[in-house]
């Protein structure tokens, strides 16, 4: 073993002379010692040291085939060589890809986002899709594509110019890789243990993989490479010498013998031979051994094919299956055996292929075989050895535990074969590929048949597949389905398959598997106990195996050329049917209570007719069986149609819901055109041939009510109970008139079809685009592989959608629910195009009609139209094709016109068991039929017909509607039970037969039954079609409907009519209008209606507009028509009889009446409520009104002193907040991190879309006060620092409120009440969370209201003349005498423990880091900074609301709903527990000169924080909360001027640091010079000049080299408009102060003007000033010499300089210009966030996450629900949220492109901000459209979030236990 263990330099050397002496002349030499090294290296390793070993054969490898060069080199230069123009990436699930249809030619085309970026779609019909089996890049195949969409890397045919590769380049690779393929095949050969129980023991194959993984990785490596490398490899792979020499088994090597062997065992273990093939294989050389083994191997085989299965495993399969399993043996050919038996390696690729299947595909595997598919010649040899595996790919699929998996795999590989056109035909020609397709399905299904129990149970010879089966459960099949499915789009395979008798033969045989499977049989005593779902497996048969290969071949027949294979099909289509009736003893009756929905071999009839006529030309009877044929052909699917209606009357409900589920699923939008339709237009060919007496009279036998169909008023229905007799009445009906009035397949365009779809599904709903394409299925074939995510376009669709639908824009409902973009029906849709019929075809859901039809009611009302309910229109259809013109029979027979008499007699006479519905079908029944009539019949020859036809009865003379509209009927005979009123001779009241009776002219009166005439019938034409019809009819005919003997006997009666069709219709216009003689013949006023009868007013209406409608056209087709109407009312019939009827019948007849009635009423009291809740809550919260006041209280204009009254919202009374009983705001307290959001810069950040682009959260408002926190605090004393600002840009407690109160004692108890309640969503109790008891608003605290009179309203308007000096003096005495609160402290009172209750919740709510920011943690500083920057956040907030100016004016935003008020109460009680040490009062530096402290510089301690460092709002918002309340106004207007002072100074002082030296020097001089002007106090030149000249004393202004200068302006007006920008943020902050304070609406007014108004406002300004000559320093009121008072703040200033020059600068307050909150700007298009995001990896964990997200606040990246993330249980976006938004999170969902809020321990899924071009979001990406941002509801989401109000518009939180 010396060559392994060598290192690294000895291997190379030896690589170097190895590949020299092999180009040298002893050539053969080295060729020996090389392949003996390699079978060193690379034998399987006998121990398990297997990583080791393999690395270094690798090792080895890499050596010997770049001849000792290194290796990267070697890459380099095989890649020069690359000819290949095909991208050809392989992905595998789950990857990003995406698909054109504008550029595909194979509907299975994609394209890897780098190939389809650079290529050119723009515009096109595109998707983006995750694939769900792996693929591979098309991009550069003009097989699949076309070139104009290749990217710009295939775009070069580059092989032309590529040079030739070097012989010696390749040379080594072609000694080294067969030796190291064939080790491979070694290694699989060893690993692989044949399982001993079936049950292959998968952790041994999954450890013999992880082995290989290097091994295959390597092979990977160099199929990357490129072309040169590739035909290296495939020659390796696909000679056959290579393969003999190696691995034959041959030679003296023990080893190779020993693989071998098992190579052959693995064979017999798949029940697969090794051919007698012994010149290919080289047997002659072997040992006697292993030909024994052969011998065995070939017995096996004869064994299996003698035995009829395809293999023994599948007996041990079948003996744990069902029991009544029955096998069928195929009447299969030795060709069939040997497809499925034989397989014969010759190369490595076929042994190769051989084992990954064995390894049921090992993903590595699949990835190298694909990757080698550029090369073409591979290509080809690979197709067809999958191919030849085919059956062994299938049996190892059965077998499989990981079938899903492996499905995709098999798919990913043959995707890629088979949808190449000309590769498909070529194996199909060389390999038989569409035999071996057809022959493996047969074999996979015929391992799970059972017998079938259709019709005879006992002898029936069919099978059908068991869809309980795994083979179907689990739709083991599709992989093979979806192949042949793809292979049938190529046209050139699908003509041979349908030229191909034997095949065809093979596929119906196939197809009637599934003919009857999954058979429902009706339970009718006991309810099932257990509902299986089979039925979805069945469907998806049906759909998948059957209906989608149907497609595949209809899509190829439809021009005249291809009327063969129509023939064809239907020939043997027929000859199945045929077949399939025997083995089911079928003779002209089904068995009662069975349906299967199942069956696929009259579909595939009735499409293939279909398309001989509408395409092909083709004369239908040509291609029609005979009449007997289609007597049966009909009765399965009318036996369905009956069942539907069955189902939906509830005579099913004891088979469970799934029974329902298979009626809907049938209709399903996915399903009916491959179920229903099919269904329906067989039932409408076979009606246009049968005889229609016989067809109409089957369909009423079907639907079980032939009984119901008689004139007498009680009858009997012995198959049916009394409360189903009406549905399945109206289900019969409305089957006939779909029947009659449906042209899908009879005769309409495509376009037509496709327009009359659309309008149904807009009818019922509005509808989205895509879920119109979805209910729509186009060109009706489905895509080929239906995993594959394929949507069928249509261009037509579009042009269609825009023909009949108006545009709906995605709206924002301030609900916060989100609107979708919706297409809804254009006007004039309703008007004309409105379906009923096609609207009940397609509805699932029986109120989807109900919708459609209150829509249409709406419509009518909206526009005028019909005020009242209207019926359903009658719609005009489209001709009929001339083929099918025999339907109309049906409209003129007399069966169904004896049956359209009874029911209008019955309904007029109010017998029981009908309804509106029922008129309304017969109604429509009898226009279609006046519609449709023959030919207009002449007057004259009307009287002679009669006599001629030869007529088993006499209701009518003949079989024309329009004439037996006129003819009077005198007497019936019918049959009546003995008590019924007939026998009395009375009027008609109530009673029953089994059919109906007539009289004729003579008076003698015949029995007409229905059964008994469809027996007849069918017996004639059976005697005309079979001699031996005898014994075929089976006499048990009209047995079955006598009745039982329990019932009383029947009598004959007869019954006096006297009516005609036109004369029950007038009684019935009558009866409908309530009025006698409410029907007047409109052609006696106006002759031209007979000319134009189209009369729009005709064509909405109700009942009575349809009866008239009827009359008139009545009317126009006959003369004698016109003239028995007009007689009829000349006569003015009275009345129908008065009505006498028994009060258990009006019950039954009103019962529907008052039912509407009822709803009529209950939508009146509905809508009157929502008024008054309207108008009420108008009143109760009026949110926008402009003279709304803070809450609850009393309007300033009210002088009168009194307190306060509030109402509890709970116990309903008012009254005011008191000590013992305090009253409280509803309140929602959260921490808010929205301020800290602010940017100093005017241009939003962008969300990053790039490596280069990153946002640095350093400009944000909160980081800049943060900063300065910590600066301030490194240099002064901490408490000081704690006073100088605030804090609450980060997590700072934001207060909202309602507006509503409730006691605080009732609230209490509401809690109590909330907490033992159990239902409880969204919120959590126990946090104190509720929602507001009278507007559900969430809140979480209540806020004490204080008590109190308002007196100080009144107080602040009367002014004071005390002098400033006097009130600065009374402000300090004031917050000298602490505690004086009108409310002693000491004692404890309610309302003092409910302050302190709800200031410990305001504490709560954010986190402890934003609260602690002393450097000794608990002091008491800490609380005092807390309470008083919990007003400045509302302030701030407050002003951001308004859009960050004061300038719209006007009460709060909020309105009624601010609770700052209260919350100043609450803040100030707790300030004044907290003393401020009188030396440190910062009021008295602010009003008195201090003597010169020179002790202060000695001492240890840091000194206190100059007053020019501090924060003036901060320090308004001390002096005001640590004041004794309540305030008076004229104190707030002397602290508002002391503290303007020091603001102007402190702008001053920065604007002097920003000017340059000369500038100072200059203004220092001009300020000199007028200081002692009378106004010196109020100039800002020489106010500048002072602080210039006493800053200039420290080392303020000494210049460092690095700062460079913002120079401002020297001119005068850009100075003050500098100062005024300055001192802008806290006259703002101070006026909402006052307005909150003390009430006083804020006055509007325009920017410019803002400074002005708002001094004024506060009482800065003296009212004498004009304003033409206004400065910001006329405000200025000093209360001591304003010069003393600067330099002692300069002074404090000079003497820090001294310490610490650099920082004296930075700590100057600057001018604070924060832009208002933003979220991050969004891209337009959202690829480009997808693009960049899905693939990033995470920074914390380095993965990439499997749910990406990006927070929209500060784009940081985030892995949701991703545990590698996690910290202490809190998920990253959990985490995230509470350092990012101090709880509150926006993210981003890059897989879904929806956006998820989390607001504390709750999170809602928000919705989506990206829509496609047709206003839709896309969740999950799963359509895979373009999307764009939709900037209207960005801006929604930005205005929650600023304005805090997530919580109370969006509705569905749910709690997310910190795994987000």
């Amino acid at each position: 073993m010396a060559g392994t263990g060598a290192s690294g330099r000895d291997k190379r050397t030896t690589a170097t002379r190895l590949k020299a002496e092999l180009g040298g002349e002893n050539g053969a030499a080295a060729a020996g010692e090389l392949r003996a090294l390699l079978e060193r290296v690379l034998a399987p390793a006998a121990g398990s040291g297997g990583s080791e070993a393999a690395g270094e054969a690798l090792e080895w490898c890499r050596c010997l085939l770049s001849g000792g060069e290194p290796w990267d080199g070697f890459v380099q230069a095989v890649r020069a060589y690359d000819p290949a123009t095909l991208c050809g990436l392989v992905w595998t699930a789950n990857f990003v890809a995406y698909r054109c249809r504008t550029c595909g030619i194979s509907p299975c085309m994609s394209l890897c986002a780098e190939c389809f970026h650079q290529g050119e779609h723009a515009g096109h019909d595109y998707n983006m899709f995750r694939s769900q089996a792996g693929g591979a890049c098309d991009c550069g195949d003009s097989n699949v594509m076309r070139e104009a969409g290749f990217c710009k890397r295939h775009r070069i045919k580059s092989n032309s110019n590529v040079p030739c590769v070097p012989k010696d380049l390749l040379m080594m690779s072609e000694l080294v890789l067969p030796q190291f393929i064939f080790s491979l095949i070694q290694h699989l050969r060893e690993g692989y243990n044949e399982p001993a129980l079936d049950l292959p023991s998968e952790k041994d194959l999954h450890k013999i993989l992880q082995i290989l993984e290097p091994h295959v990785s390597f092979l990977e490596d160099l199929t990357k490479m490129g072309g040169a490398m590739r035909s290296v490899l495939t020659q390796v792979l696909t000679s056959q010498q290579f393969y003999k020499d190696l691995s034959s088994g041959v030679g003296e090597n023990a080893c190779a013998k020993k693989s071998h062997e098992k190579y052959l065992i693995a064979l017999k273990g798949s029940g697969l031979a090794f051919p007698e093939d012994k010149l290919a294989c080289g047997m002659e050389e072997q040992g006697a051994g292993t030909s024994m083994l052969t011998v065995q191997g070939l017995a096996g085989a004869t064994a299996t094919s003698g035995q009829g299965d395809s293999s023994d495993e599948e007996d041990q399969d079948g003996s744990q299956g069902v029991g009544k399993r029955k096998r069928v043996k195929l009447s299969s050919t030795t060709k069939d055996q040997s497809i499925m038996d034989v397989l014969k390696h010759k190369c490595f690729l076929e042994e190769l292929l051989f084992w990954t299947i064995k390894y049921e595909f090992p993903q590595k595997m699949v990835t190298f075989l694909l990757n080698m598919l550029p090369d073409q010649d591979y290509k080809v040899a690979f197709t067809k050895t999958f191919v030849q595996h085919y059956a062994f790919i299938m049996k190892t699929l059965k077998k499989s535990h990981e079938s899903d998996t492996m499905s995709n795999r098999i798919v990913h590989i043959s995707v890629q074969l088979f949808s190449n056109e000309e590769l498909a035909r070529q194996v199909t020609e060389e390999c038989q590929l569409l035999d071996i397709m057809v022959t493996v399905l047969l074999y996979m299904m015929e391992s799970c048949l059972i017998k079938s129990e259709l019709q005879d149970e006992e002898n029936s010879l069919h099978v059908v597949v068991n869809c309980g089966e795994a083979l179907l459960k689990n739709n083991t099949y599709w992989p093979l389905v979806s192949d042949f499915i793809n292979i049938l789009s190529h046209q050139s395979v699908a003509k041979k398959f349908l030229e191909d008798h034997g095949l065809l033969v093979t596929w119906m045989n196939f197809v009637s598997f599934f003919q009857g499977m999954n058979l429902n049989k009706r339970e009718l005593n006991e309810h099932v106990e257990f509902e299986s779902q089979t039925y979805y497996a069945a469907f998806a048969a049906e759909l998948e195996a059957c209906a989608q290969p149907m497609w595949g071949l209809l899509s190829h027949c439809k021009v005249r050329e291809t009327q063969e294979y129509t023939r064809n099909v239907v020939r043997y289509c027929l000859e199945a049917l045929q077949d399939w009736f025997d083995a089911i003893n079928f003779v002209d009756e089904p068995a009662p209570n069975q349906v299967t929905f199942h069956l696929p071999l009259h579909r595939y009839f009735a499409m293939f007719l279909s398309k001989a006529v509408k395409c092909q030309e083709l004369d239908l009877d040509t291609i029609l069986p005979d009449q007997e044929m289609l007597m049966k052909l009909m009765i399965h699917p009318l036996q369905i149609q009956a069942s539907l209606s069955e189902i939906h009357s509830n005579m099913w409900v004891r088979n469970g819901l799934q029974i329902k589920g298979q009626a809907m699923t049938y209709v399903q939008s996915h399903f009916c055109n491959s179920m229903i339709d099919p269904d329906i237009y067989l039932l409408q060919v076979c009606a246009s041939r049968l005889d229609p007496d016989y067809f109409i009279s089957s369909v009423f036998e079907r639907f079980k009510v032939v009984d119901l169909l008689t004139m007498a008023s009680q009858h009997q229905n012995t198959v049916l109970d009394s409360e189903h007799e009406r549905s399945m009445l109206e289900g019969a009906l409305t089957f006939l008139v779909l029947l009659l009035s449906l042209r899908l397949h009879l005769g309409m365009t495509d376009d037509e079809i496709l327009r009359a779809e659309m309008v149904a599904q807009l009818c019922m709903n509005d509808r989205t685009h895509s879920s119109l394409l979805d209910l729509i299925s186009l060109g009706y074939v489905k895509n080929p592989n239906p995993k594959s995510g394929i949507i069928p376009g249509s261009l037509s669709f579009e042009s269609v959608l825009s023909a009949v639908a108006d545009f709906k824009a995605p709206v924002f409902e301030p609900g916060g629910s989100m609107q979708q973009g919706m297409y809804t029906p254009k006007a004039e849709v309703w008007d004309k195009e409105f379906d009923p019929v096609m609207v009940i075809l397609r509805t699932v859901y029986r109120r989807d009609v109900q919708s459609a039809m209150d829509r249409y009611t709406a419509f009518l009302k909206q526009s005028g139209k019909f005020p009242g309910n209207p019926w359903p229109p009658y719609k005009k259809r489209t001709p009929l094709h001339p083929s099918y013109k025999g339907l109309i029979k049906l409209l003129h027979c007399k069966t169904l016109h004896i049956v359209l008499f009874t029911l209008l007699y019955k309904i007029l006479m109010d017998h029981q068991n009908l309804s509106e519905h029922v008129l309304c079908m017969v109604l429509y029944l009898i226009e279609l039929g006046l519609e449709n009539s023959p030919e207009r019949e002449s007057d004259e020859e009307v009287e002679s017909t009669g006599g001629q036809e030869r007529c088993h009865d006499s209701w009518f003379p003949g079989s024309n509607l329009v004439s037996n509209m006129r003819h009077f009927i005198n007497y019936v005979r019918v049959r009546v039970p003995e008590t019924a009123p007939e026998v009395k001779k009375e009027p008609p009241a109530s009673t029953s037969s089994d059919g109906l009776a007539s009289s004729q002219n003579s008076g003698t009166a015949q029995v007409f039954s229905l059964v008994a005439e469809r027996r007849k019938k069918f017996q004639e034409i059976i005697n005309r079609n079979t001699s031996e019809a005898n014994q075929v009819v089976r006499p048990k005919a009209s047995m079955k409907w006598s009745a039982p003997g329990a019932t009383p006997q029947l009598t004959t009666a007869i019954l006096e009519v006297k009516e005609s069709m036109l004369s029950l219709l007038i009684k019935l216009h009558h009866k409908l209008s309530g009025k006698q003689n409410s029907y007047y013949p409109p052609w006696l006023d106006d002759v031209d209606v007979l000319i134009h009868p189209e009369i729009p007013r005709y064509s909405h209406g109700d009942g009575m507009t349809a009866v008239e409608r009827i009359l008139l056209k009545a009317a126009v087709q006959s003369r004698l028509n016109k003239r028995i109407i007009e007689e009829i009312c000349r006569k003015v019939t009275p009345p129908v009889p008065p009505k006498k009827i028994s009060s258990a019948e009006k019950k039954t007849l009103d019962k529907e009446e008052r039912r509407q009635k009822a709803r009529e009423r209950q939508q009146k009291l509905l809508a009157e409520f929502a008024s008054r809740q309207k108008s009420f809550m108008e009143t109760a919260m009026d949110v926008e009104s402009p003279d709304a006041d803070i809450a609850m209280e009393i309007a300033t204009s009210e002088q009168h002193v009194s307190e306060a009254i509030y109402d509890c919202v709970i116990c309903g009374q008012s009254g005011p907040s008191t000590e013992d009983r305090p009253t409280g705001l509803v309140v929602l307290l959260q921490a808010s991190s929205v301020l800290g959001q602010c940017r100093n810069s005017t241009e939003p950040k962008k969300l990053p879309t790039t490596e280069e682009e990153q946002i640095y959260p350093w400009d944000t408002c909160a980081a800049l006060h943060d900063v300065r926190l910590t600066t301030l605090q490194r240099y002064f004393k901490d408490s000081s620092c704690l006073q100088a600002v605030s804090i609450g840009w980060e997590g700072g407690v934001y207060v909202q409120t309602c507006g509503h109160t409730l006691h605080i004692d009732c609230h209490k108890s509401y809690m109590e009440s909330l907490r033992n309640d159990q239902v409880l969503q969204g919120f959590s109790v126990d946090k104190g969370e509720f929602t507001c008891p009278l507007c559900r608003q969430f809140a979480n605290s209540v806020l004490p209201c204080y008590p109190g009179n308002n007196v100080e309203r009144s107080l602040w308007q009367s002014h004071s003349n005390k002098c400033m000096q006097e009130l600065v003096q009374e402000v300090e005495d004031l917050q000298e005498q602490l505690g004086t609160f009108p409310v002693s402290i000491s004692s404890e009172t309610n309302l003092s423990k409910e302050m302190e209750s709800v200031m410990k919740d305001i504490k709560s709510t954010t986190q402890k880091k934003y609260t602690d920011y002393s450097k000794s943690p608990g002091s008491p500083d800490n609380d005092f900074l807390f309470m008083y920057s919990v007003a400045r956040t509302n302030l701030e907030l407050e002003l951001i609301h308004r859009g960050g100016n004061l300038c719209s004016g006007g009460a709060s935003t909020a309105g009624k709903r601010s609770c700052l008020n209260q919350l100043f109460h609450v803040l100030a009680m707790h300030m004044r527990l907290y003393s401020i040490d009188s030396a440190y009062n910062p009021w008295r530096k602010l009003t008195q000169t201090m003597q010169d402290k020179n002790s202060d510089l000695i001492s240890e301690e840091l000194p206190e924080v100059p007053v020019l460092y501090r924060d003036v709002s901060s320090l308004l918002l001390i002096q005001i909360l640590t004041m004794p309340q309540p305030l008076r106004k004229e104190h707030f207007t002397c602290i508002v001027k002391v503290l303007f002072t020091l603001l102007y100074t402190q702008a001053l002082a920065a604007l002097s640091v920003k000017c340059s030296a000369g500038d100072r020097m200059a203004w220092k001089e001009s300020g000199a010079l007028k200081k002692n002007t009378c106004n010196g106090e109020k100039s800002w030149e020489v106010l500048l000049g002072h602080v210039v000249s006493e800053l200039s004393m420290g080392k303020i202004y000494e210049e460092r080299e690095t700062e460079e200068l913002t120079v401002v302006l020297v001119n005068p007006d850009s100075v003050e408009c500098y100062l005024q920008q300055f001192c802008l943020p806290f006259l703002r902050i101070t006026s909402l102060l006052q307005h909150h304070l003390f009430g006083g609406d804020l006055p509007s007014c325009q920017e410019d003007e803002e400074f002005t108004v708002l001094a004024s406002c506060l009482g800065l300004l003296p009212s004498f000033q004009s304003s033409d000559e206004f400065t910001s320093a006329s405000c200025l009121d000093w209360p001591v010499p304003a010069f003393d008072m600067i330099s002692q703040w300069c002074s404090e200033l000079a003497s820090f300089a001294d310490k610490h020059p650099d920082q004296v600068k930075a700590l100057l307050i600057q001018e604070p210009k924060w832009d208002l909150p933003r979220l991050l700007q969004l891209p337009e298009n959202y690829n480009t966030i997808f693009q960049y995001y899905h693939r990033k990896t995470c920074t914390v964990c380095t993965k990439v996450p499997k749910d990406p997200a990006v927070c929209l606040v500060c784009g940081t990246f985030v892995c949701l629900k991703g545990l590698c993330c996690k910290q202490q249980s809190y998920c990253e976006c959990v985490l995230h949220s509470q350092n990012c938004g101090a709880g509150t999170g926006i993210f981003l969902l890059i897989n879904a492109s929806v956006i998820i809020i989390i607001r504390g321990h709750r999170f809602c899924l928000w919705g989506s901000v990206y829509l496609d071009a047709h206003g839709e979001e896309d969740r999950d990406l799963r359509r895979g459209k373009p999307l764009y941002i939709c900037k209207e509801r960005y801006k929604v989401l930005e205005q929650q979030w600023v304005s805090h109000t997530f919580d109370h518009i969006n509705k569905r939180w749910g709690p997310h236990y910190n795994g987000l």
